[in-house]
Formats: C-alpha cells, structure tokens, sequence
C-alpha cells in the first residue's frame, strides 16, 4: 500500500510507541509530577542566584567580579544543571524555552503553568535571597538597556537572542542531545557567546524570570516588559525557524523536553 495518509498515520503511531518505552513509569504517573516542579523550581534558583549574583558581588567587591565572568557564570551553570537534573524535567529553566516547546508540540501545554510557576518561584526565591544578603547593590542584578540604548533596541536583541537560544536548545533536543553532553555544551556556550558580545546593549537576559525576579525585589519595573516581550518573540520565531530547518516534531524532541528519568534513578532518588 502506498496510500502517503496511510504511512504517515503509521510512521505516527510507531514514534508514539518508542516515546512510550522510553519515558519510565514514573513519569508517565502524574503522582510524581512534583520532582519535575522541584527540579525546575531549584534549577531556576541557581541560574538566577548566578546571573543576577554576578552583578551583585560586582559591585559589593568593587569590580573584582568582570563583564566576563557575570556573563561566563550563567553559561556554566547552566551546563551543570543540564547533567544533573535534564533527565528529571528536561531543565527548561525559563518560561520562553518551556513555551517554545509547547508550541513545538514536544511539550504537553497542561504542565507549562505549573513549569512557569516553579520557574517563577525559583526566580524570586533566588533574588529575594541575594537581597537578604546584599541589600540592592548592583540594582540586585537587574538586566537593562545599556547607556546610550534605547528600549527598541534592547527588545529587539532581546528577541534575536532569545531566538538563537531557542533554535540552540530545539535543535539539539531533536536528535535527544539536550540530556548530555553535546546538549549541555552547546546551550550553555551560547549564553557566555551571546553574554560576551551583547550584554552591555540588553544584558543578556533571554529569561523573563532572571529578569522579573530583580525587578520585582527591588520594585522597579520601568524596562521589564523588554525582558518579556522580546524573549516570547524570540521563543516563537526561534520556533519557526526550527520548523524551516528540520520539519515536524521529533520524539526524540518530546523525550528531551520533558525528561527521561528511569524507575531505577528515581526509586534511589528518595529516602
């Protein structure tokens, strides 16, 4: 039979199948859904406890901290968090990468308000903890536009970056690299790349939580609406263009979205 409708609907049915023996049990069981909003509830703390901690301990110390560095930390934090709890909740870590793959149908859209509310948490958590410590030194590492750029032009790095980041991250999701190592060094070497040249224009941000937290703490929130509107745009043009590149959805895609923790790592995760 070569009837395209007939094998397409086959060809579905087969990547549901691999989807199903790859996700464990334990995922597939919304009883423990709360380690996926932990996961991304602590990795979203310590990204933004190091990407706004950066400007922070910049300025309490006097400089000894660099643009380079603050823009490095991020990067390799990222990195780390990837390794270690990728396969727990797919480490989004940011409400623009959780939206992206919604709407790239690697994601189920009725877990991405509970994804967006524990990045939320984290997020605040974090800069509520570097305020308790610092006070508001270094704008408590607000992102803004940088002296002499206007808001239009800080959105629009913003969106361009962020949709880098998210071609970056769907790109190697695809081919179920994003839990690993390919995955992990080549998100987090976008965030120093695009940290390196671009910071000083935008700050780098590509997150509306690491943006939101310190404005919230430190209640100014005259430029935040940059750090949202420009990283939702960038999410969804990052999203078209992975659709240009490589087409449909892969499963490889929804496994690396979601996370692939297996019943023998999660039964030896609690006590």
């Amino acid at each position: 039979m070569n009837n395209p409708e007939f094998q397409e609907g086959q060809n579905l049915a087969q990547q549901g199948r691999m989807l199903l023996k790859q996700i464990s049990p334990d995922f597939l069981d919304p009883a423990h859904e709360w380690r996926r909003f932990f996961a991304e509830t602590w990795g979203t703390f310590l990204l933004v406890l190091v990407a706004a901690g950066g400007g922070v301990v910049a300025a309490k110390s006097g400089g000894s901290v660099t643009l380079s560095m603050q823009v490095t930390a991020p990067g390799l934090m990222v990195m780390a968090i990837i390794y270690f709890m990728g396969t727990v909740s797919g480490a989004h870590l940011n409400p623009a990468v959780t939206l992206a793959f919604a709407v790239r149908r690697n994601f189920p859209w009725r877990r991405v308000p509970g994804y967006v509310l524990a990045q939320l948490l984290g997020g605040i958590a974090a800069a509520e903890f570097l305020h308790l410590l610092f006070g508001t030194a270094g704008a408590l590492g607000a992102t803004l536009p940088g002296s002499g750029i206007g808001n239009g032009t800080a959105l629009a790095m913003e969106t361009v970056l962020t949709a880098g980041l998210v071609n970056t991250i769907l790109g190697t999701a695809s081919g179920a690299r994003n839990i690993g190592t390919n995955g992990a060094i080549a998100v987090g070497g976008y965030i120093i790349l695009a940290g390196l040249w671009s910071a000083p224009i935008s700050g780098a941000s590509m997150n509306p939580v690491r943006s939101f937290a310190p404005d919230l703490v430190r209640g100014d929130l005259g430029t935040t609406w940059i750090y949202l509107v420009g990283p939702v745009l960038g999410a969804l043009i990052g999203v078209a263009f992975e659709w240009i590149l490589k087409g449909k959805p892969t499963v490889a895609g929804a496994i690396a979205a979601q996370g692939s923790i297996d019943s023998d790592d999660s039964s030896s995760a609690g006590a």
